[in-house]
């Protein structure tokens, strides 16, 4: 098993300083850079555990606090495992961080952890692979699509709200990918139903964009978060499979 080595740091950004997560193989040679967008729930454990095992596959890997505005991370108390009872009181409380990351402010955001990842050592030269879950996988097809320049994969996973009616919507930057998409979407999720799905499909087979959605069945709205009730072992299995191939011939 590949070695690694983790550590916080702090980047800097238009709008304040953001604190994250570093983790690469520790054997002094660059790898292939990733991006990885939180969900809702904010940078912990889990999440610097999922960044440990892309690095272990051999990535470099950056997860940023998207709430950097709002103060380090963690800013919400979190239980050992999430609940759905506990999550309406959760999010009374992470609501406010979502809106204040506006369209605007997350490509701004975007440009700073591009940036941070082009000046890194352990980072290789040349494009990086983006991921996202949840909300995140709304952020990693936007720095898709306003960074076509740099990122050569994009994937997301039981992302919400990806296709809607709003005119800044995130499947409106479609037409701006390059990269390889992948889109792993939950059966069983409210936050994006069949119309949203059909509407995603469409922008980016009419963009020209290389990409496969798929619909995992029976998987609920967050399966790859193993401290959530939602965690659904098989799709997140599948999620990781499909994940380092796309990886693997992007980068």
């Amino acid at each position: 098993m590949t070695a690694t080595r983790g550590t916080s740091l702090d980047i800097p950004t238009r709008d304040g300083t953001a604190d994250a997560y570093l983790v690469h193989p520790d054997d002094r040679s660059p790898h292939p850079a990733v991006l990885l967008y939180m969900d809702a729930f904010g940078l912990r454990p889990r999440l610097k555990a999922m960044a440990d095992r892309l690095a272990r596959n051999g990535y470099t890997v950056l997860v940023p606090n998207l709430f950097y505005r709002h103060g380090r991370a963690p800013l919400v108390e979190l239980p050992d495992l999430i609940d759905t009872s506990e999550r309406p009181d959760l999010f009374r409380q992470i609501m406010p961080f979502m809106r204040a990351l506006t369209p605007q402010a997350a490509e701004r955001d975007a440009d700073a952890y591009l940036r941070r990842l082009a000046d890194c050592p352990e980072a290789a030269d040349g494009p990086v692979g983006v991921t996202g879950y949840c909300m995140g996988a709304r952020l990693a097809l936007r720095t898709a699509g306003t960074h076509p320049d740099r990122v050569a994969a994009v994937a997301g996973f039981h992302g919400g709200r990806l296709a809607t009616d709003s005119p800044d919507s995130p499947h409106l930057v479609a037409g701006r990918v390059t990269a390889e998409a992948y889109f792993g979407h939950a059966d069983r999720d409210p936050s994006l139903p069949p119309e949203q799905i059909e509407r995603l499909e469409k922008a980016l087979t009419e963009a020209g964009v290389r990409h496969r959605c798929e619909v995992y069945p029976g998987a609920r709205h967050g399966f790859t978060q193993a401290d959530t009730s939602a965690y659904g072992a098989e799709a997140a299995e599948r999620h990781w499979t499909e994940l380092l191939a796309l990886l693997d011939r992007a980068l």
